[in-house]
């Protein structure tokens, strides 16, 4: 079976985890120091912690922001769960905004109709990998929060995705372009913000007693006492998942060139198959990370299972989420609605081969009899 998404690792990998294994030192430690200090060298930050998954850094993100109890966050609908779950968790309300039929981002003048007085901030999703039109979103006034799961190496007008708002997250999960098996990070724009995001990934513990030990407990007796200075749950990252992701971060520009080679080859020969509706290539100001290839037809679902039964799996990743009832939303979303019916997901990930993609593309052809 030719899977929708997938990673591609190698020695590279095996070797530095055979050395955090040989080392006895598996928790949080020097490779996740190093990972966090690599990766914000990559995206061009400052202030950067990496946490245990990408859901989890969406959650610390909005708490970051220290949002009003109830206040609400507008987001795209058609996203991740964990975006709308990590609002609601943070004690906000999740408020869902239409996205573009053709990039499947949302932007401002989708998000306009949804700002009222409760409205505390936006999150913007960067879908596939492609930056969505950032100023007119941040001109708006409100915090941004950037979901930029999908766009490790995405730029828009010279700025990193997840870098332009006042929190950013990143996914490093087994599918992702960079992994780490599971893992994720949060940037910050304020630099005070940053020993506070160290301090609540350890349970808002303000200095373990490892720490205290090591750096000042020196004639100090019970250096094994903390001061919880509030309220959070435990999100560390460890030195065996950092140490994946710095082994792909080394390699990521070769990651993302086959990514974009494949990309360009679905545009190239699916241009004109059927009623197939491709996504846009990036704009001349834009980086694209090349995520997922999402295409459009009247046929999704017949086209989806004839894929299957020739061994290729295909996907619909994300749903509209106001029309789930946890949520209780009564939107009316067009373009959103309209994406549940006609979107799919192809494959695109480094792990395909030539031959994989020319699999893929001869079945759909042979699909649509061209």
């Amino acid at each position: 079976m030719i899977s929708v998404f997938g990673c591609k690792t190698g020695q590279e990998e095996i070797d530095l985890v055979t050395q955090v294994l040989k080392s006895q030192w598996l928790g949080l430690g020097k490779q996740v120091d190093q990972f966090e200090k690599e990766f914000a060298q990559y995206r061009k930050m400052n202030n950067f912690v990496m946490v245990d998954s990408g859901s989890n850094a969406l959650y610390m993100a909005i708490k970051l922001l220290d949002l009003a109890p109830g206040a609400e966050v507008i987001l795209p609908s058609l996203t991740w769960v964990s975006c709308a779950q990590a609002v609601l968790l943070a004690g906000n309300v999740p408020v869902f905004a239409d996205v573009e039929l053709d990039t499947n981002n949302i932007n401002a003048e989708l998000i306009k109709p949804h700002i009222t007085p409760k409205t505390g901030a936006v999150m913007v999703v960067h879908f596939a990998g492609k930056p969505v039109d950032m100023d007119p979103i941040l001109s708006l006034g409100l915090p941004v929060i950037e979901d930029a799961a999908h766009a490790v190496s995405s730029s828009y007008k010279g700025h990193a995705c997840g870098t332009m708002g006042e929190v950013g997250i990143f996914s490093f999960d087994a599918v992702k372009n960079l992994t780490a098996a599971e893992g994720g990070g949060v940037a910050m724009r304020d630099p005070g913000l940053l020993a506070r995001a160290r301090q609540l990934r350890y349970c808002g513990i303000g200095k373990s007693g490892f720490e205290a030990a090591s750096s000042g407990a020196q004639g100090k007796n019970r250096w094994w006492e903390y001061n919880i200075q509030e309220p959070f749950i435990k999100m560390l990252p460890n030195n065996i998942t950092a140490a994946i992701a710095l082994a792909q971060l080394g390699k990521i520009e070769w990651l993302q060139g086959l990514r974009k080679q494949y990309f360009e080859q679905y545009q190239a020969e699916l241009r004109g198959v059927g009623d197939l509706l491709l996504p846009p290539d990036p704009e001349v100001h834009e980086e694209h990370s090349y995520f997922t290839y999402v295409v459009r037809t009247s046929q999704r679902d017949e086209l989806a299972r004839y894929l299957l039964d020739k061994g290729i799996y295909t996907t619909l990743r994300y749903h509209p989420l106001h029309m789930n009832a946890i949520y209780k939303s009564s939107a009316r979303l067009p373009n959103s609605e309209l994406l549940n019916e006609t979107a799919l997901s192809l494959p695109l990930h480094p792990n395909l081969s030539p031959e994989d993609m020319q699999t893929i593309i001869a079945t759909i052809k042979d699909f649509y009899h061209a």
